[in-house]
């Protein structure tokens, strides 16, 4: 589990640092244009991930593993654990999905 982190938290650095020097490179490349800003502005939305959305995926990532402790089934044997896991981290990308498109007031 702790490989996981590590991997997501290099991976997100390494995004970080090509992002700066790619527009780094963009804005001493010379005078801006509009397809220059429009591009710059969508680096910017490249950012660190929502933490809705990861709030809603450890939520159900807690619940599948609270369910898993409940069901019957033998340890070195059963891929029933991982099934459940996959179930329930789907159902959290579903809801954060939905949870996007949902009309805004």
């Amino acid at each position: 589990m702790g490989g996981i982190v590590l991997f997501i938290a290099i991976a997100y650095v390494i995004s970080a640092i090509f992002n700066f020097f790619l527009r780094k490179q963009v804005l001493d490349s010379g005078p801006i244009d509009d397809n220059a800003l429009e591009f710059l502005k969508s680096l910017a939305s490249f950012g660190p991930p929502e933490p809705l959305k990861w709030g809603v995926l450890s939520l159900f990532g807690g619940i599948g593993l609270v369910v898993i402790e409940f069901l019957p089934f033998k340890l070195n044997e059963s891929p029933l654990p991982y099934g459940v896991e996959a179930i329930f981290l789907a159902i959290g990308f579903l809801t954060y999905h939905y949870m996007l498109r949902m009309p805004r007031r």
